[in-house]
């Protein structure tokens, strides 16, 4: 049986008068890896950052790491190591027990925290000018790995996590999926006995987040590392633990086999009812033979869309599906006016007229601008603002308190929050919400501005089922409501199924096919279900 590495007893977390942690105790024994499931706002954030030792201390309760400390240096490893040699000065290996938050733990917490490692599912925190081997190198440094043997280790860690093609490459113009791979090897430079990965893959494609998951477990394994991963999704958590938890409004409410918890979590999981179909209005949105090309030094000219016509009507949701580099993202980008297409028109209807939003200037696309809103994967909420002055300063008018209280709790309500849940909100920071909380607040700060037209780019990438449910509901309601129009461009098959009217379907750049969503569906091959 292996030995306890952590222990949790009757940990409590307090955000003002609002309880996000009650009473979790558990043990996680050496070289486990454990996984944490629970919708957005059950703990599991809070729990990861309490558990590595950062930001605020619990309001009660304790996290005991299990240890063995060198007599002679500050290196320290797994408690069954006690008894052995320091492989880094040849001292006695000690048998000790660290209350992380004990009042006096005389430098030993900060050698516990040189020995974990923690990736977030948002910030990349890399060098973005450098090249991948130098943010490598630059993690070695920080562990004062010795610089004779530093190029070498770089290397292998790149090879380990499957990145030697894109070694010279600057970590900016990397892909998501490749960044998260690059944040894994600047972790496992720092030789941790225990890596948090919460949520490491939810912004993730399939077959990308597939990868990653490969990648952690087979660094667990290479390197006797024990992990706790975090996820809404029952999959991450079947494919990577050997034991799971599962959290509800802060407390544990079933530890076990995956299996097992994921059928206490599934059992809340209820359908909502089937999509009616809406019958289309009049066009809103017309496209024309749109092109977006770019010269790129390795690869020449790239057509990123290529002479795309489509038309969108009011009150429609209208899906974009096709697999990584399709042109997706670049097409959403080009309907909310943000890069300009090589050529084509790109006509949306703003009262009785049409306009072009190719064309710049405050009549064309300043003026179709103000009525599109877009909410993309990199979406930011002001982190020192409230959750109302996130939303109320995006629509830039002074509301009188009163107003702007009453317009954020409806548009918090439309974006899956229940009222009370809104009203709680309104006055915390994004950091002390989850993080399908705070993509709720960012969509909530997209409608808010009474837009005509929302373009959601991935807008289900890091949550749970039921949540993604919320939100399904939230864009059905703001339709029928609002009058609103909704274009989705989305890996997420099964949620376009339940919630656009027409699909698009995108390759190279092209659009293969426009139509009903299940006739579309139809022609989508395994390659881009799996992205």
């Amino acid at each position: 049986m292996p030995k306890p590495f952590i222990s949790v007893h009757d940990l409590c977390m307090d955000f003002d008068d609002t309880r996000v942690l009650n009473k979790v105790s558990f043990e996680i024994p050496e070289g486990e890896i454990m996984g944490v499931i629970g919708r957005s706002g059950a703990g599991k954030s809070v729990l990861m950052h309490l558990l590595r030792g950062i930001e605020e201390p619990p309001t009660k309760g304790s996290v005991i790491y299990h240890m063995a400390a060198c007599d002679r240096c500050t290196f320290m490893d797994v408690q069954s190591r006690a008894g052995k040699s320091c492989p880094e000065c040849g001292g006695n290996l000690v048998a000790v027990d660290i209350d992380l938050w004990g009042a006096k733990t005389d430098g030993m917490k900060s050698r516990v925290m040189n020995r974990t490692a923690i990736m977030f599912q948002r910030t990349f925190a890399l060098y973005g000018d450098d090249r991948v081997i130098e943010n490598v190198l630059h993690a070695l440094d920080d562990v004062r790995y010795p610089q004779e043997h530093a190029i070498n280790r770089a290397a292998d860690l790149i090879d380990q996590v499957k990145l030697s093609h894109r070694m010279m490459h600057i970590a900016r113009d990397l892909s998501g999926g490749e960044k998260q791979r690059v944040v894994l090897a600047r972790q496992l430079a720092k030789n941790p006995a225990m890596l948090f990965a919460d949520e490491p893959t939810g912004t993730l494609d399939p077959e990308t987040a597939r990868l990653v998951h490969e990648m952690l477990i087979g660094a667990a394994r290479k390197n006797s590392m024990g992990m706790i991963v975090t996820s809404h999704f029952s999959q991450v958590i079947e494919d990577m633990a050997n034991r799971a938890m599962l959290l509800v409004d802060g407390e544990i409410a079933a530890i076990g086999s995956p299996k097992s918890v994921i059928r206490s979590f599934a059992k809340d999981y209820q359908e909502m009812e089937s999509l009616k179909p809406v019958e289309p209005g009049e066009k809103i949105l017309a496209a024309r033979d749109v092109n977006k090309r770019y010269i790129s030094v390795d690869r020449g000219m790239i057509k990123a869309v290529n002479m795309v016509t489509f038309d969108v009507a009011k009150k429609e949701i209208f899906g974009i599906i096709g697999k990584s580099g399709a042109g997706k993202t670049t097409l959403s980008r080009i309907i909310a006016g943000i890069i300009e297409p090589t050529s084509g028109e790109m006509n949306i209807l703003i009262g009785d007229d049409w306009v072009d939003m190719t064309k710049p200037g405050v009549d064309e696309r300043g003026r179709a601008k103000e009525y599109i809103g877009l909410l993309h994967q990199e979406y930011d909420l002001f982190p020192h603002r409230m959750v109302i002055d996130n939303l109320t300063d995006s629509i830039g008018l002074d509301f009188p308190k009163e107003l702007a209280i009453r317009k954020a709790v409806v548009t918090l309500r439309m974006a899956g929050f229940t009222e009370e849940k809104a009203k709680e909100i309104l006055n915390r920071f994004p950091g002390e919400l989850s993080d399908g909380e705070r993509h709720r607040v960012a969509l909530a700060q997209v409608l808010i501005r009474e837009p005509r037209l929302v373009v959601l780019d991935e807008p289900t990438g890091t949550m749970d089922p039921i949540t993604k449910q919320d939100v399904k509901q939230s864009i059905l309601n703001a339709r029928d409501e609002m009058d609103e129009t909704f274009i989705v461009v989305s890996h997420d098959m099964d949620f376009v199924r339940d919630i656009c009217d027409r699909l698009a379907l995108m390759r190279g750049g092209k659009i293969i096919d426009i139509g009903p969503t299940a006739a579309i569906l139809a022609q989508v091959t395994s390659e881009e279900k799996a992205d």
